[in-house]
């Protein structure tokens, strides 16, 4: 029984295909146009096929890879149907997306192989970041960790506020210090008391500054450091928080991050809005880097594990029931 289903959050499957509505309902619209009249897969519906994944900011680079591996099955088994187009896409897609390390479970209840296990949240302001802290710290609450969270975005104003409701809505303890303090210092506070107490998870958020990278690499670099002489191979995650409805531009952001910290994980908020949906796709074979999380709605439990076989299911079902 998975965590959803222990905490009565219903139907998560239903949640994801509402929350990826307006991507496919948009990528189905086009895929229509573009077969009527096809009974086979030919050059023209692949053509089409290409503008619709670039149109869908899937991305160029992976566009290109699927379009690539279909001409393969094209060219090996002769004839492919309109109607096997979609269940080799779903394939393809599927094989695209990296899969999580098992030494960084994605899923709230799982067994962790350091305690404290820490997770070092980064991602550019207004994406949605110190929310998905807040709600992260909630459902690993749920799940029966001891949580702790660190307020190392201090130059912000408002986040360090911001993260002190979440924590007292998750009632997990938040270690700040007044706006302006140094992020290390914060960091390394929050790891000192997380290892002193107990603490299974800790999450620790970071500016989102990214028109100096120079900076912005000099300030998590030291943060990284100072973890690391609390508890060894601290931080031993790097979360990357995007907002999906900003398509391309999160991509851009992934790959400016990338330069500056090796990112482990990902995490795509407002998928709900956007229909800019294949975003995930792209980033996650561009970057090499497993999803980790998407927000799919405004709800704690709309933060949900991303799971690479639910999502493509959830992006080619013709529509939600009901």
């Amino acid at each position: 029984m998975g965590l959803f289903d222990k905490l009565g959050f219903g139907k998560k499957e239903e949640s994801l295909q509402q929350g990826l509505e307006k991507t496919r309902s948009s990528f189905f619209d086009k895929m229509g146009k573009a077969l009527v009249g096809k009974d086979r897969v030919d050059d023209e519906v692949l053509d089409d096929l290409e503008e619709i994944l670039i149109t869908s900011d899937v991305g160029v680079n992976t566009t290109l890879e699927v379009i690539r591996r279909i001409e393969e099955r094209v060219a090996r088994d002769k004839f492919i149907s309109s109607n096997e187009l979609q269940a080799i896409l779903k394939e393809e897609i599927a094989s695209l997306l990296k899969e999580n390390e098992p030494n960084r479970p994605a899923e709230f209840d799982a067994e962790l192989q350091q305690k404290p296990h820490v997770i070092m949240v980064v991602g550019v302001n207004g994406v949605g970041k110190t929310t998905t802290i807040g709600k992260l710290s909630n459902m690993y609450k749920l799940a029966g960790k001891k949580v702790m969270l660190g307020a190392g975005d201090t130059f912000r104003a408002g986040a360090v506020e911001q993260l002190k409701i979440w924590s007292e809505r998750a009632d997990v303890p938040l270690i700040r210090q007044g706006q302006g303090a140094d992020p290390a210092a914060v960091a390394y506070d929050t790891v000192a008391s997380a290892k002193s107490k107990g603490a299974d998870v800790v999450l620790v958020d970071t500016a989102g500054r990214l028109h100096n990278r120079r900076a912005l690499m000099d300030e998590l670099g030291k943060i990284k450091r100072v973890m690391s002489k609390v508890v060894d191979g601290a931080p031993h995650e790097v979360l990357l928080v995007l907002d999906a409805s900003t398509g391309q531009n999160a991509l851009q952001q992934a790959k400016a991050f990338t330069e500056v910290v090796d990112v482990t994980g990902l995490a795509l908020t407002k998928l709900d809005g956007t229909a800019k949906g294949g975003i995930v796709i792209g980033i996650s074979h561009e970057m090499s880097v497993p999803v980790k999380y998407i927000g799919v709605g405004e709800k704690i439990e709309d933060l949900q594990v991303f799971d690479r076989a639910g999502f493509v299911e959830a992006l080619f079902e013709k529509r939600v029931s009901g």
